[in-house]
């Protein structure tokens, strides 16, 4: 077994052959190469024939000029790592850097999301204040009118009763008492008079309280009476004018300003998506084909604008093709609007309305706005397929006119024959009925959901002279407003309200006040100016 007492020396030899050389002597012999050929009659050598060993002390020093070179390169190497991990190290501070950069830059884009989502809660959050301000006004409004409406009613009440209460039998009952009361006076004086004056302060005493009592009685008994039937008829006076005195709206005035705006916004909409799928050419069809037409078109928007659309040329901007259609459409839903109940027979709508517009006239306007929303409500139980008549009649009404004003305008798309209008009513079906949806709920909500007024939607007549107080120019941005309205191509609304007010000198339409809430807006003469310069 081979010693291992020094083995921390094996770093002084090159080879582990030097080792066990300088160990094993057998081990040294026998890897001593031998170039004399073997004999068979050769003699083992002998160990002073042995190769001599390097010397150990001058293989360290060797390794010790190899470690010192091994060194020296090793420094001259060490300053390209170093470089090398300095620009790992840069790389990775860069692209730390990159990505704080980017999460800078989102946390800033999430903030600008948070201050834009904050400034739109912001605002919603005052115009919910507002509209609870007003609210709130409203209701103290209201609370002082019922207050006002009690007193008045419990005046008149007792006024009623004072006037035209019969002689009761209170009355007969105090003339009895009084006979009666005469009658025991004057035995009494008798009895006085005969039997003494001890007696008759006896008798006095006796009599005087049995009267007293009797008349509490009748009295008491009266009064009961009286607060039973009272109570019982103001119940019912009560019961019968509680449905005609209430003036509770479901609907605030913003929101259906609103709902009115919206409206608008929708045909705004179809009219500029129908044009733009229409294509218009400078020849125009002859006027013997187009003859019904233009007769229908100026009934709608008026002879001045049916012109300009039948001789303008709308193939490089069909603006004004828009502007008409726009108009064609508010003119449809004002005339459906202004009548009693949309889809309703005509005889009946013009009784209804000139029956609403008398009683708007003479009675309060709780009576008249109550009655107006039964009358409508009854209507719609009584024919409940009424409001899909309606709309559907409104739609057809719609697209009918807005291929007339096609037509006069020289659209080649679609065309007059019946496929192609057909197409384009499949492809506009949907919208259009959606605008007269709203419509036909706008009409319920002024006519069923309001009390304290009277809403409706107002519109220009066509060649009315301008006026800014009741009206709003389109093109007012480009230019002075000039000429004659053309068409409206966005409803307005107004309010009416009947004032309470105790002069009977005053004619019916002096105690009617009416606000204008959103003003229609209107095409002028001037406006062809602006269009021509486009």
């Amino acid at each position: 077994m081979l010693p291992v007492a020094n083995l921390h020396l094996k770093d002084l030899y090159e080879t582990t052959v030097e080792f066990f050389a300088l160990r094993t002597p057998a081990f040294s012999h026998r890897s001593v190469p031998n170039d004399e050929p073997d004999s068979v009659d050769s003699e083992p050598p002998s160990p002073s024939g042995i190769s001599p060993v390097s010397d150990p002390v001058a293989t360290p020093q060797k390794e010790y000029t190899n470690l010192r070179v091994k060194r020296g390169t090793a420094k001259r190497a060490r300053g390209p790592t170093t470089c090398s991990c300095r620009t790992l190290g840069a790389s990775a501070a860069a692209s730390a850097l990159y990505t704080m950069r980017r999460e800078h830059d989102a946390t800033k884009s999430e903030l600008a999301r948070s201050q834009a989502d904050s400034a739109r809660w912001e605002e919603k959050c005052k115009l919910l204040e507002k509209t609870l301000k007003e609210t709130k006004d409203m209701l103290r409004a209201r609370d002082f009118e019922i207050e006002a409406l009690k007193l008045d009613k419990a005046k008149l009440i007792t006024d009623r009763h004072s006037r035209e209460r019969p002689p009761s039998s209170l009355d007969r009952r105090r003339s009895q008492d009084i006979i009666r009361h005469r009658s025991n006076s004057s035995q009494s004086l008798s009895q006085r008079m005969r039997l003494g004056p001890e007696l008759t302060e006896h008798r006095d005493t006796d009599a005087t309280p049995q009267a007293s009592s009797n008349s509490r009685r009748a009295s008491s008994d009266v009064v009961r009476d009286n607060i039973s039937t009272i109570s019982e008829e103001d119940r019912a006076h009560a019961k019968g004018m509680e449905v005609f005195l209430t003036k509770t709206d479901l609907w605030s005035g913003a929101q259906v300003i609103q709902a009115v705006q919206d409206l608008n916004s929708e045909v705004l909409q179809f009219a500029a998506s129908a044009v733009e799928v229409c294509t218009f050419t400078k020849q125009r069809t002859s006027q013997a084909k187009i003859g019904q037409a233009v007769n229908d078109v100026i009934t709608r928007i008026g002879p001045s604008l049916t012109r300009m659309l039948s001789t303008h040329d709308h193939s490089q901007d069909p603006m004004l093709v828009q502007l008409a259609l726009q108009g064609c459409i508010a003119f449809c839903i004002s005339r459906a609007l202004s009548s009693f109940c949309i889809g309703f027979q005509s005889k009946g709508n013009i009784t209804l309305t000139q029956i609403y517009n008398r009683m708007f006239q003479s009675e309060p306007q709780p009576t008249s706005s109550r009655w107006r929303a039964l009358a409508h409500k009854h209507i719609h139980e009584l024919h409940p397929e009424l409001s899909d008549y309606a709309v559907n009649e409104m739609t057809d009404t719609i697209l009918r006119w807005t291929l007339d004003v096609f037509l006069i305008c020289g659209c080649t798309n679609p065309q007059s024959n019946s496929s192609s209008r057909e197409a384009f009513r499949t492809r506009f079906q949907s919208q259009v009925k959606r605008i007269s949806k709203n419509a036909c709920a706008l009409a319920q909500i002024a006519r069923e959901e309001i009390m304290s007024a009277n809403f409706e939607v107002v519109g220009a007549e066509s060649g009315r002279a301008f006026d800014a107080q009741e009206m709003v120019d389109v093109f007012e941005d480009y230019g002075a407003s000039k000429g004659a309205v053309l068409c409206t191509t966005e409803l307005g609304l107004r309010c009416s309200t009947r004032k309470a007010t105790t002069v009977t000198s005053a004619t019916p339409e002096e105690n009617i006040e009416r606000r204008l809430l959103l003003r229609p807006k209107v095409v002028l003469d001037s406006a062809m100016d602006v269009i021509d310069q486009r």
